[in-house]
């Protein structure tokens, strides 16, 4: 009996394939992230009291629609895609100065 190539549940060879993102229109993404980050309005929720062993925290957060070009390559073909999607950008202030970027998180 021949041994089956790949795997044998499926008969499907196995392959590597390359999964490239890149945003489009960094420059724009770039300055509203800062932009978030370095706003100036403080309501004051980053010094409130708390209680012990928690640290009392102020957001800034923004919506922003991102622009991606997808690229899937294995050795035959290569697929581009090209989608928008939303992304939830978020910076956080304590009692320190400035609010730092904390992260971001993808809305689809």
């Amino acid at each position: 009996m021949k041994k089956q190539e790949g795997n044998s549940r499926t008969g499907i060879e196995k392959s590597n394939i390359v999964i490239t993102a890149r945003l489009a229109e960094l420059g724009l993404l770039k300055s509203l992230v800062e932009d978030l980050a370095n706003r100036r309005n403080d309501i004051g929720y980053g010094v409130e009291k708390v209680q012990p062993g928690f640290q009392a925290i102020e957001t800034s957060t923004i919506e922003a629609h991102v622009s991606v070009e997808l690229s899937l390559s294995s050795k035959t073909e290569r697929i581009n895609i090209d989608f928008v999607t939303s992304f939830l950008f978020i910076c956080v202030k304590g009692k320190w100065l400035n609010y730092n970027f904390n992260w971001a998180n993808s809305l689809s």
